[in-house]
């Protein structure tokens, strides 16, 4: 069993699974959403982790953004306009544990949700060393 088989049945049940994209994993799912009059808002958890068998290494990355379309979704004043806001948070060298207190505080009021973040880590984590590699954690950007 490769790997990604391996990743995907650690993380069955939860929304998403990775898909290859060239010589990286990805992975993406809509976590929350909310739908008002004329505006749209989605929070996205992106998660990505590459191979490289040469090194015996597997690396992986993660973040979280939150995309707003539709009325109120830019400008000073959002509850007028018409526009397009992205947010984005990037990740910290533990993971999202931290990010994800503030990111749950923030958006505690707009979404109801619940996500394993740390489960998503962990399963590529577990699936690499299963498999005789060294994993490795990086901030969102280039694996």
């Amino acid at each position: 069993m490769d790997i990604l088989e391996r990743v995907n049945g650690f993380i069955e049940g939860l929304p998403g699974r990775f898909e290859p994209k060239g010589d990286v994993f990805c992975l993406e799912a809509v976590i929350a959403e909310r739908k008002a009059f004329l505006s749209k808002q989605k929070l996205t958890y992106y998660a990505r982790f590459k191979v490289d068998g040469a090194k015996g290494l597997v690396t992986f990355t993660e973040k979280l953004e939150e995309r707003k379309s539709g009325l109120g979704a830019g400008g000073v004043d959002e509850s007028v306009g018409t526009g397009f806001k992205g947010w984005k948070t990037s990740s910290s060298a533990d993971g999202l544990e931290g990010v994800m207190e503030e990111q749950s505080r923030l958006f505690g009021e707009k979404y109801q949700y619940s996500f394993d973040f740390k489960r998503v880590r962990e399963a590529v984590r577990r699936a690499a060393e299963e498999a005789g590699f060294s994993f490795e954690y990086r901030l969102w950007g280039k694996l």
